[in-house]
């Protein structure tokens, strides 16, 4: 919409330069409140005023918004104390007309008044052709009342000040729309991924539980077992996919229970590995526990969690890769680190890796998951007051590693290297 400019005739060439460099600062304007600032700097050696107030209209409330204002002379020290011209504001945008008024306190002691008992308002409408966008509310204390060729410049200002607005308005409309479109794409991808996350167990569970209902057929004991296996292990996966969007839920709520209690890191690595090593019958950990009798304030059933989560991982990603697990002091910090030499991934995926739903493009397409485990893995850690990073390099492996805050210093140091391989 087009601003209806006022006439500029009655302005002194001080002020129409003013006016001039203030057009150009608003066309190169980035930041909206940097620009007013930068109107209220060069209007006030030409036209003094005390206090410089922006008001916006809220369509979706139905309210004039204080968005702006700046205590510049008089009265800045008793800023808080200091009325910002709303009943002015709002009469100025109702009835799209300058608004002048006189305002001056009252007080039982005279010798407690000041120059800011007097007050002057100047208020305009922000006008953007036939739409009203806001006020703009100029305040002086104790005087002069203003003068038509100030009132002039005023209003030129309240123009420009409205084509601010209105751009402001409009990047931020973009910026809703585009959060919209963007939350719109997450959404519908989340569901097609769940959906799809979810059927394929279910199809597996329905697909063999009917087969082994079937009349018409008689099955042997080992393909029996091997149906019911089978269903039993989606089964599983179906748990563990709800789980991990529950888990995702309550962490980003905040909500997530975790029972907190002094654990020995060593103890827990050790147990970690067995408990792996005996469900994956290939795979090869070395454990390597630089510092014995570590210890910290954690949920060990979390925690347990998390590894289990980073093993799946590697099993999954660098399958047949032996799997390093170390633990040492890194300034006051237990730092565990989990390390294959599997086939990496590339650096500009590492940035996004422990974000919601995301699995890295171009990995093995039949490998199934939400990517969800990384971010309920650092989020778990985050809860423990530590922290969660990753390297990689492309055909040399991936390296997680864990900071968690230790409960003391440990009470003696060894150097172990212990190889778990079932």
């Amino acid at each position: 919409m087009k601003a209806i400019k006022p006439d500029t005739g009655g302005l002194r060439p001080q002020e129409l330069e003013a006016i001039y460099t203030i057009s150009r600062a608003v066309a190169r304007a980035v930041d909206t409140e940097a620009a007013l600032d930068e109107i209220i700097r060069l209007v006030r050696p030409v036209f003094i005023f005390d206090n410089f107030v922006v008001y916006t209209w809220r369509s979706e409330e139905g309210i004039l918004d204080l968005t702006f204002a700046r205590a510049i002379g008089r009265g800045r020290f008793r800023e808080a104390d200091l009325a910002w011209g709303e009943a002015v504001a709002v009469d100025a945008f109702h009835s799209r007309q300058t608004i002048l008024r006189r305002e001056e306190l009252t007080d039982d002691d005279p010798t407690s008044r000041d120059r800011t008992s007097l007050r002057y308002y100047l208020g305009m409408p922000l006008n953007l052709g036939e739409e009203v966008v806001g006020s703009l509310v100029f305040v002086r204390f104790g005087g002069p009342p203003y003068s038509p060729d100030h009132i002039l410049l005023a209003e030129f200002i309240a123009v420009h000040v409205a084509q601010l607005l209105s751009r402001h308005q409009l990047v931020e409309r973009i910026a809703r729309l585009e959060a919209k479109r963007q939350l719109d794409n997450l959404q519908d991808g989340f569901m097609a991924m769940v959906s799809h996350e979810l059927l394929t167990p279910l199809g597996f569970i329905k697909g063999y539980a009917t087969t082994l209902l079937r009349q018409d057929t008689q099955w042997d004991e080992t393909t029996r077992l091997e149906f019911l296996t089978i269903i039993d292990e989606e089964a599983d996966r179906l748990h563990e996919l709800i789980d991990n969007l529950m888990d995702s839920s309550r962490l980003q709520a905040g909500t997530l229970r975790m029972s907190f209690q002094p654990v020995k890191l060593d103890t827990f690595l050790r147990d970690v590995a067995l408990r792996a090593s005996s469900r994956e019958e290939k795979l090869k950990i070395d454990l390597r526990i630089n510092i014995n009798g570590l210890q910290v304030i954690a949920d060990p059933t979390r925690l347990a969690q998390i590894f289990d989560n980073l093993l799946n991982n590697a099993v999954k990603y660098a399958p047949g890769s032996p799997i390093t697990i170390g633990l040492d002091l890194d300034n006051k910090m237990a730092r565990i680190t989990l390390s294959d030499q599997g086939p990496g991934i590339e650096p500009e995926h590492l940035v996004h890796l422990f974000k919601r739903f995301y699995r890295v493009p171009g990995q093995n397409t039949s490998i199934r998951g939400t990517g969800l485990g990384l971010y309920i893995c650092k989020k778990i850690i985050q809860a423990h007051q530590g922290e969660m990073v990753v390297e990689s390099e492309p055909g040399k492996g991936t390296a997680f590693s864990i900071y968690l805050p230790t409960e003391k210093v440990a009470l003696g140091q060894s150097s172990i290297v212990q190889e778990v391989n079932s």
